[in-house]
């Protein structure tokens, strides 16, 4: 005889399975191994699931069962008297099961388990590959299982499988309401005042840095779907991890739900003889009291709840270091360098002592500058290994004051742990979403990884997301940490869009460009010099991609000079905190956020803030930038950078800044949507008396800021093909009111490239005269067009446009608008050919003659190809015949 069972005191997902495996097996009796929950026997009562013809135990000759069938348990303990059965040889065992193994006692002859939000998830998937198909019953009672277990698909256990199961059943007949009647009932008086004493007797128990709520009550009677009330607890205080426990008559039930990965619930009930997965578990106990259940929980809790954090979890690298016979000054020189307090010294390959910054500047004082760093370094120090636990790290860095601890592997330093890197651990709370997972560069403070996977499925093209993917793909191929950095990731948290990616790789940056390009058909542009490189895909789609570096100034305002480091030094040479995050895109740890310098916490109150007290100093650049972020984001400067910048200012570090990188940033400001706002702060800084001692924001600044971006509005919105640089349009707004000589040393002073310096003095000089006479005519007749033509047609379409927003009427911007909308673009249909056909000769005279039917054409006195050769045989061939 084969037997479809389940685990004692079973629920919806238990019903949904045996109907299932009954379709699997269909001369199985079914038959409840005990009791069933309130919920589920009220399902009995009301509908016509008799029809499956469910036995009782009495009803069955145990001896005589041949195979037993489980489905969702593997424990003996619960299954009541088949567990006997499940033991006897002889006995054919097949399990369908979805929890994980925990305390399972009970091994299949055939076992089918997945990983998933239910049992019933996991046989419907069996139903799709073989093709059984479920009657509209059978469908609905499957998903009332499978929707109590993922709870509606949002617990955190529900699996992309079984969202596509319920799609199965629901296309099979699966009725949502009868599910919603029973999944959603109001709660019964009983339940509402366990719900109250649930509440009331709540309290958090702190293990291991992980908060654990426990609630527990005491009734004397029985009150159904504890589980429920805890869902319901757990939603109203957003909790991560919490406990139930309650007495009912001569039982104690204990229900255990979690949000973490640090709490696996279904091992901690399963010290108490439940079970259940990571997420989700219940239990019930006999043999102790309410008091000895509830004393011994911690030494429980103490025992499953532990992140199990190790050195390799918090230690950076690579490490700096400085060998033995260093002197004491260029060790200090090292530490200012690379903004450190601590550093091994070596010998070789092998640690042989610690030097500190307090240390080096103490003994320079003293005038031991050039002594070697043997004679002072701390030779007592105690390294570690990868796998020390952090309770001993802790005890070296607070307890003995070891505040830089080497890793050692096989001899050799592959990290340190730093006071820093422990500061950092600690007030994370000692919790990460990729528990086990080194990330070089030690522990940062992360959103959820969950959270930020999902925020770039929802952000960006499915395109660019697929693209992602394949590039931590390929990381992981080579053994490379992947990271998207900077804007990117500061705007996806923003909710901007962004698509400009940057890609920093922990590793050789250039041969992982390669490597991508040749795996997926791109291109690859290279720049060995300084580690970087750029992916170009066959529809243009470019991604930068560059080698985890740090960098370093050796006077204020010079070039930095750049060397490998890790991802944490690589964010850590950025201008402001809110572009330090970077987002991990290896498959394993996809959509990681590290943030290791208060990005987020800055985004939250929209502030520019610098990473240290000499950024402006090192590169004063960065003070434009800092204007540019400011308004674009709609963001503010923190108090405390917006000292330094002014003091940055008024210490003149700007003047040892080469021209070209300032005319750079101040490119990048005019190219904004809407550069008046920065224009006004960079004056109200000082930043504009760079530029030129003179140059200020005014009111008719803002007017001419505001002309001209209707110009270029219009003039975009004409799609005549032509591009027009607003930026160029600005800028000549922002020196509308300096003289042919400021503009002159202006363009010295910021190397402006002479491409642009005809523009910017002399077209800019003859557009001021002709925009002058323009408003002179205005009192007499109008322009001829073929004036206006003459007059205009030797300027840019920046400078055109810069003429619309300096005009003081609007006629004058009307006789620019109908030169750029017509008159430009006109042309004689007669050509030198035509000309010769005519019998004129070819000579200069050509030049005349179209220039004048030219002026005929704009002036509307020709029109046709006729007219404009009878205008040429009136106007210069007159007497002469055909014949001639």
């Amino acid at each position: 005889m084969d037997v479809i069972t389940t685990h004692v005191n079973a629920d919806f997902d238990c019903l949904g399975a045996m109907i299932a495996a009954r379709k699997l097996y269909p001369r199985a009796e079914l038959v409840f191994a005990g009791s069933q929950e309130k919920s589920l026997r009220e399902f009995f009562v009301r509908s016509a699931v008799y029809a499956y013809d469910f036995k009782r135990i009495r009803d069955i000759d145990l001896a005589a069962v041949t195979r037993l069938i489980l489905v969702d348990v593997r424990q003996s303990e619960r299954i009541g008297p088949f567990g006997e059965v499940a033991r006897r040889e002889g006995v054919e065992v097949h399990i369908y099961d979805h929890h994980p193994a925990g305390q399972a006692d009970i091994q299949g002859d055939l076992e089918t388990i997945e990983p998933v939000g239910s049992t019933v998830t996991v046989l419907t998937h069996i139903f799709m590959e073989r093709g059984i198909v479920p009657n509209p019953e059978e469908a609905t009672m499957m998903m009332l299982g499978l929707y109590e277990d993922t709870g509606g698909l949002l617990f955190n256990s529900t699996t992309l499988r079984d969202f596509q199961a319920a799609a199965y059943l629901f296309t099979h007949g699966a009725n949502l309401n009868t599910v919603a009647d029973f999944l959603t009932q109001e709660l019964t008086a009983d339940q509402v005042t366990l719900l109250h004493k649930l509440i009331e007797s709540r309290t958090v128990l702190n293990v291991r840095g992980i908060d654990i709520s426990i609630a527990h009550a005491s009734v004397d009677h029985f009150v159904g779907d504890l589980a429920v009330l805890a869902h319901k607890l757990k939603d109203m205080e957003n909790l991560d991890a919490l406990l139930v426990v309650v007495r009912m008559a001569d039982r104690i039930f204990l229900v255990g739900r979690s949000r973490i990965p640090e709490v696996h619930v279904g091992e901690i009930l399963g010290e108490f003889g439940g079970g259940g997965h990571a997420f989700a578990a219940s239990g019930t106990v006999r043999d102790l009291t309410l008091v000895q259940l509830l004393d011994r929980l911690p030494e429980v809790l103490n025992r499953h709840v532990n992140p199990r954090w190790e050195a390799r979890h918090l230690m950076s690298y690579p490490v700096k270091s400085v060998g033995k016979e260093a002197t004491l000054n260029e060790v200090r020189k090292i530490l200012t360098r690379y903004n450190i307090n601590a550093m091994p010294v070596m010998d070789k390959e092998r640690v042989v002592g610690i030097i500190t910054r307090q240390l080096v500047d103490k003994a320079v004082h003293h005038g031991l500058a050039e002594v070697p760093v043997s004679e002072y370094m701390t030779g007592d120090f105690s390294p570690v290994t990868p796998s020390t636990p952090v309770a001993d790290l802790q005890e070296l860095i607070v307890e003995r004051n070891q505040r830089f601890v080497p890793v050692i592997k096989n001899g050799s330093m592959i990290g340190a742990v730093t006071r820093t890197d422990l500061l950092r651990h600690m007030a994370a709370g000692g919790r990460s979403d990729d528990r086990g997972i080194s990330i070089s560069g030690g522990a940062a403070l992360t959103v959820k990884k969950r959270e930020a996977a999902r925020l770039m499925r929802e952000q960006l093209p499915s395109r660019i997301f697929h693209i992602l993917e394949e590039l931590g793909d390929v990381g992981d191929a080579l053994g490379q940490h992947i990271y998207a950095v900077g804007g990117f990731v500061r705007d996806l948290l923003l909710r901007k869009e962004n698509l400009d990616v940057d890609i920093v790789v922990e590793g050789d940056g250039i041969a992982f460009a390669v490597e991508y390009a040749r795996l997926h058909e791109c291109r690859v542009r290279t720049h060995k010099k300084f580690g970087t490189a750029v992916i170009i895909f066959p529809d243009g789609f470019k991604i930068d991609v560059a080698s985890t570096r740090t960098e370093y100034y050796l006077e204020p305002g010079a070039l930095p000079t750049v060397e490998h480091a890790s991802i944490k030094l690589d964010l850590y040479r950025r201008d402001f905190t809110i572009n330090t995050l970077a987002m991990a895109l290896n498959r394993h740890h996809f959509g990681r956020l590290l943030d290791f310098y208060g990005a987020q916490r800055d985004l939250k109150e929209k502030a520019i803030r610098v990473l240290h007290n000499l950024s402006f100093v090192e590169d004063p650049t960065r003070m434009f930038r800092a204007v540019r972020f400011e308004q674009r984001l709609d963001f503010h400067l923190g108090k405390h950078t917006e000292h330094l910048l002014r003091s940055a200012v008024r210490m003149g570090f700007l003047d040892k800044v080469g021209g070209s990188r300032v005319f750079n940033e101040l490119q990048i400001i005019l190219k904004e949507a809407d550069p008046l706002p920065a224009v006004f702060r960079m004056a109200a800084l000082g930043l504009l008396k760079y530029i030129h001692p003179t140059l200020t924001a005014t009111t008719h600044t803002r007017t001419l800021f505001t002309a001209a971006g209707r110009a270029i509005n219009w003039y975009e919105l004409l799609y005549t093909g032509e591009t027009c640089q607003r930026w160029q349009v600005y800028f000549l707004c922002l020196t509308a009111d300096l003289d042919r000589d400021a503009m002159t040393g202006i363009c010295n002073r910021l190397g402006i490239p002479s491409r642009y310096r005809d523009v910017f003095c002399d077209e800019r000089e003859e557009a001021h005269s002709t925009l002058n006479h323009l408003e002179r005519r205005r009192s007499r007749r109008s322009p001829q067009p073929s004036e206006l033509y003459h007059r205009l047609s030797p300027f840019a379409t920046e400078v055109l446009l810069y003429i619309m927003a300096k005009a003081a009427s609007e006629e004058v911007r009307r006789w620019v608008s109908l030169f750029v909308t017509r008159l430009r673009s006109e042309s004689t249909i007669l050509s030198g050919h035509d000309l010769r056909q005519m019998g004129i000769l070819p000579g200069p005279r050509y030049k005349e003659i179209l220039g004048v039917l030219l002026d005929a054409r704009l002036n509307g006195r020709v029109a046709t190809r006729e007219d404009e050769t009878a205008f040429v045989r009136r106007r210069f061939l007159k007497g002469v015949t055909n014949d001639e």
